[in-house]
């Protein structure tokens, strides 16, 4: 994972605070399916299952988990679309 404060923003922003499991994964697969090909999505998820599952669940559809920020109501997910 990469220092925050090396990163650039995001190219998109997908606010999911409040949205459960599974409905979270699905809309942030679509919203990333939506992007070129290389661009970062960052996504706000609520504590517990939701930060537990959502990145698990992308990587093994082949998506690449850039940061996890805890920023203390919620975290900040970004992840790429591959090429």
């Amino acid at each position: 994972m990469i220092e925050s404060a090396n990163l650039k923003a995001p190219d998109a922003q997908l606010d999911l605070r409040g949205t459960p499991c599974p409905i979270n994964f699905v809309r942030t697969k679509l919203r990333l399916e939506q992007m070129q090909p290389g661009t970062v999505l960052e996504v706000w998820l609520d504590p517990g299952e939701p930060v537990e599952q959502v990145p698990d669940s992308l990587t093994m559809e082949g998506y690449t988990i850039e940061l996890i920020e805890d920023r203390s109501e919620f975290f900040a997910l970004r992840v790429r679309r591959p090429l």
